[in-house]
Formats: C-alpha cells, structure tokens, sequence
C-alpha cells in the first residue's frame, strides 16, 4: 500500500508516518521482543532434525504451511477437519507460528480472521498481544474499522484483567508489529478512541503522549475524543495539554474542539477566560455554534449570572443562530432558581409558540419551580398537559410533585395523585413509596401507611428492612402490638432474610 498519504472517514489526509516515527519502530523493535522471539508458554521447540525425516502433514515445521494450505481453499470446513488431522502437532502452534500465519495473509482480511476467530475459539489457545496487533493491522490497512474496533476493546479488556505485573503495552506491541507488517496510522487514533470508549481515559492519555513521541501527528477527531474524556473526568488542565499539543504539530483544531474547551472553562468557572478564548475562537475562523452558545447560557444559569445568559440568547438571534430546545430549558431552569417562574412560563410559551415541542426535562423545570412555590395546583395541570401532549412524567416529576404535596401536609392528595398517576400507566418508583410510608408514620398515621404498603405491594414493590421498621415502630407506638406482630410476619413470609428484626 501507498503509505505517503491514507485516507479514512477516521482522519483527515495526513502524512501517516516520519522519520521519528520509523527509527522508533526500529529503536523499540531491537530493545524488546520482535515478532520471531515472542515466548510461547502453549508451543513447544520446532528445531529438532529428526522432524525432516517425518512425513510432511506429520512434520511439526510445516505446520504453518499446513495451515496457509487449507485457508487458501476459502473453506471453514477445511479448517475444522484439519484441527482433527493437525491434532498430534497442535502442541507446536503457539504465537510466533500463528504470527507466521497472519503475516501470510496480510493482503486477504477475510482468510487472517478466518483463521484468527478459529485459533481462539475453536482451538482455545491464548492468543497473544503481538498476535492481536498483526490482526488489527491487517483489518485497519483493509479498512474494515468496525471490526478492528471490536478486536481493539477485546485487546484492552483482555490486557485491562489480565496479570498486573505480566501487563502489555498496547501502543507499544503495535509499534513493533508495524516493522513486519503492513499498517495504517488510524490504528493510533482507534487506540485512544478505544481507551476513551472503555473509560480509560488516563490511559488514552497516555496513548496520546506516545504517539507524539514516535513523531506521528493524530487526527483532530482523536484529539476531541480525548478531551471530551478527559473533561468528563474534571482533568481540566490535561485538557489544556492536548490542545497546546495540538497546537505544537499543527493539528488544526475544529468547532468541536472549541465547544469542549468552552465547556472546560465554564467548569473552571473563570468568565474572563472565556471571553478571551471565545475571541480566540472566532479569530481561529469559527464561528460559535449552537453548541457553544448552549453551553455557556447553562453555565451562566447554573452560576446565577441571567443577565449575560440573557443577553447570549439575544445575542444568538442576531448572529442568526437560532435558540433550541436545551436553550430555552437552561433559562428556564435559571429563572425557577431565582424564583421568577412565572416569568419561566412565559419564555415556555414562546418557545412552544417558535415551534419547539417541550419534552420531560422542559416541563420539570416549570414543575420544580412551581412545587418550590407551593403552587401544586399549577403542577397538576402541567403534569396533565404534559401526559395529554405524550410526554410522560418521569420519576423526578412524580418525586417533586409527591414531597410538594408532603411539604404541605397533604399526604392523603399525594395517595390519591399516585392513583390517579398510575391510571395513566405512569409507573411509581419505590423512592416515591419509600417517602410516603415513612411520612405517613411520623404523622402517626401507621394504618394509612399500612394500607398503602398492601397496594404498592401489588405493582412489586418490596420495601427494605428500614421501611418496615419505621412501620412497626409506628405500629408500636399507637398502641397496636398485635397488628405490628402480624405484620412482621408477613414481611417474614415474603422475605424471610428480614426474620431479625425484634419488636
């Protein structure tokens, strides 16, 4: 293959490997294992002479070429009769001969994870790192990156459990492997992408430290993934550190790079800063998008600063980026925390009026805001236009409409709106349940709790081991002995770990 200049929807077209990057290769491959010295613990010594005098299905030296043999008919069946013939020399096929094999068919994908899939599950032999990285390079070089992918996560979670102190290095066994083999910079890029997507991401970072250092320049995709990982993890200045890397081997950064540094600073909460590098930003070429503009209105809502949230959303119709869904919903959010719901409705009718439909996230912050109020009249109706529109409540809403109710003494309304919920098909969570039986008992009221334990019982709820303490006790001190006794038994009955507890 050309390897001046590869191309895949993984990264853009870039020079795919250095003069570094090639005395790497060399200076790692003579100060470790190369492909003909990986020691086997499954295969035994093939050097004897006496084995040229065996006949040739029988030699244990032409095991590889056995094998190439029957790949070469395109027969899966070929492969399972030979693992009957091969039986006596299966004892010599151990990592440097399954090398050999893959090395053979590097041009042809198909018949390398043919033969791959049948060593590891059809023969259960371990198959070792440098045999999975040949593989993965010969998929990445055939462009096949859905299953290179696949065969990369496996590597990972094989090398993540494996023996701490016998652990491989991933970037590095690719390294030596691309001296013998033909391969495909994306490989790298798919690499830290795999670490990002097993939550890994410290060692993606790592990864990306490596590859600089043999010279190659990664994709700016790979980069964003990274540091999306990383800002997930609040690693805000490796954050900063891949994006100066970046910046140091001409890795042209994008929108998507900028959204996740906006985010990065409005994690770090200085304004200034993100001021400054919104400036940077546009002199960069790019425009903010919705994106960024959503990203900073939350930040700013979250902070109690709705005045520059504010004035962003005045400014995103001038700039002709229109306000969405999650626009709308982080000032709405903002306005319910400051108290001014009302005035939080009114933009909700706008944003309907703009043609926008309010889904659960939207119509819980009008809710919450309304609960905090204590205006639970105004909650019903919302939650009903909601269900009306096909929107259904989740567990937040019945949570925040149920301790509403509970913050205002009426727990008998909070029963009858959980009857009147479940006619809708809204399920109830046990958290829901859990609030009300312990509120009903600290009003003294263990008969009402009692009553609606049995008919939460029947949509499978089970309380734990607190619940029905608090019941019993409640039981107890109203003088009723006898029924918290009968009640214990029924617990017992239903779930006889809970056999313990002592009145």
């Amino acid at each position: 293959m050309n390897r001046a200049s590869v191309y895949s929807p993984y990264q853009t077209r870039i020079p795919i490997f250095s003069i570094n990057f090639v005395s790497t290769i060399s200076t790692l491959s003579s100060s470790s294992s190369s492909l003909q010295t990986i020691p086997d613990s499954h295969s035994t010594s093939i050097s004897n002479p006496l084995y040229r005098f065996l006949p040739q299905t029988q030699n244990p030296n032409n095991i590889v070429n056995i094998i190439c043999s029957a790949l070469k008919q395109q027969s899966h069946h070929h492969l399972s009769h030979l693992q009957n013939d091969l039986k006596p020399l299966l004892p010599h096929l151990g990592g440097q001969e399954i090398s050999r094999v893959l090395l053979r068919f590097q041009s042809e994908y198909s018949s390398a994870l043919i033969f791959f899939n049948w060593v590891k599950t059809g023969l259960g032999l371990r198959l070792t790192t440098q045999n999975y990285c040949i593989a993965l390079h010969i998929l990445a070089c055939s462009k096949k990156f859905p299953q290179a992918m696949t065969l990369l996560c496996e590597l990972i979670q094989l090398v993540r459990d494996g023996d701490a102190a016998q652990k491989d290095d991933i970037f590095h066994s690719l390294v030596v492997c691309a001296e013998d083999c033909n391969w495909d910079p994306v490989i790298f890029d798919m690499l830290i992408k795999a670490y990002v997507k097993a939550g890994m991401i410290r060692d993606g970072f790592i990864c990306f430290k490596q590859t600089l250092e043999v010279g190659f320049v990664l994709s700016v995709i790979a980069c964003n993934c990274l540091m999306n990982g990383l800002a997930r993890l609040n690693c805000l200045d490796q954050c900063w550190e891949v994006y100066e890397d970046m910046g140091r081997i001409g890795i042209h950064p994008n929108v998507y790079t900028f959204n996740i540094l906006t985010n990065v600073l409005c994690k770090d909460g200085d304004v200034e800063k993100v001021n400054a590098f919104l400036d940077k930003m546009e002199e960069e070429g790019f425009d903010p998008d919705i994106v960024t503009y959503n990203t900073l209105i939350s930040s700013y809502c979250r902070k109690g600063r709705l005045g520059d949230a504010f004035y962003l959303y005045k400014i995103m119709f001038r700039r002709g980026v229109m306000p969405d869904l999650v626009s709308y919903t982080a000032l709405m959010h903002g306005l319910c925390k400051q108290g001014n719901v009302r005035e939080a409705h009114q933009l909700f009718h706008r944003m309907v009026h703009r043609g926008y439909y309010p889904d659960v996230v939207s119509y819980n912050a009008l809710i919450n805001g309304y609960c905090n109020e204590g205006k639970l009249p105004e909650c019903k109706s919302l939650l009903y236009e909601m269900i009306k529109n096909g929107v259904y409540p989740d567990d937040f809403t019945c949570r925040v409409v149920i301790e509403g109710y509970g913050k205002e003494g009426k727990l008998l309304s909070a029963m009858n709106f959980i009857v009147e919920l479940q006619k809708f098909q809204v399920s109830i969570s046990r958290h829901i349940y859990d609030y009300l039986i312990v509120a009903l008992c600290q009003e003294n009221r263990p008969f009402a709790a009692k009553s609606l334990l049995e008919r939460s019982s029947q949509d499978g709820y089970l309380p734990d081991l607190d619940i029905y303490n608090k019941l019993i006790e409640s039981l107890c001190q109203s003088n009723n002995v006898t029924k918290a006794q009968v009640l214990k038994a029924e617990m017992v009955c239903k779930n006889p770990i809970l056999s313990h507890i002592k009145l």
